[in-house]
């Protein structure tokens, strides 16, 4: 089989078999991974990181831990969640090391061209807000409303992430949430 056909078969291979010869050291099935799943966890990290520039940092960042620890993963049937948790942690710090602040602040809404001026400070008046009652929160309620509301993680991958049981991933959104909306209440 020539090389050319041999890159055509993996890559038209379930994901059990990539990540599984990617395991054993292949690095055209590792690259059939990257091609495959970099799309997804661009626009995964892009919607944990509010579009910044770190975003490609983040998916190579992922993809350098994953070659490394991928000889360990027990699933490869599981390698897009794995991968996806790998981007998720790498986001998460990256996210942690920009505090004490969080860029709500910094989301450009796009602007029509009905707006009028007043409702253009309106709405930034209500992003200012927003960001001031997201810094009032606990990290934990904040950590978990970002990556639920932001990232639309579910509760079970939350936990999973922040290593905490379901239930206390409910009470912190349902806290997170209750103090934003009494925050927020001259917006409504």
């Amino acid at each position: 089989m020539s090389g050319e056909d041999r890159a055509l078969g993996i890559a038209a291979a379930d994901d059990r078999i990539v990540a599984g010869r990617a395991a054993d050291g292949d690095p055209e099935a590792f690259a059939v991974l990257v091609r495959r799943y970099t799309p997804m966890m661009r626009a995964y990290a892009r919607r944990l990181l509010n579009g910044t520039a770190d975003v490609d940092d983040v998916v190579q960042d992922a993809f350098v831990t994953a070659w490394e620890q991928l000889p360990g993963l027990e699933d490869p049937g599981k390698v897009k969640s794995w991968l996806m948790r790998i981007t998720s942690r790498k986001a998460i710090d990256r996210l942690r090391a920009a505090r004490p602040h969080s860029d709500v602040d910094a989301v450009e809404l796009p602007a029509s061209p009905r707006s009028t001026p007043s409702r253009q400070v309106e709405a930034r008046a209500g992003i200012a807000a927003l960001h001031a009652a997201l810094n009032e929160l606990p990290e934990s309620q904040r950590e978990c409303w970002v990556m639920r509301e932001i990232g639309g993680s579910s509760y079970d991958e939350i936990a999973e992430e922040l290593q905490i049981p379901r239930s206390t991933v409910r009470g912190l959104l349902a806290r997170a949430r209750k103090d934003i909306i009494v925050r927020m209440e001259q917006w409504r």
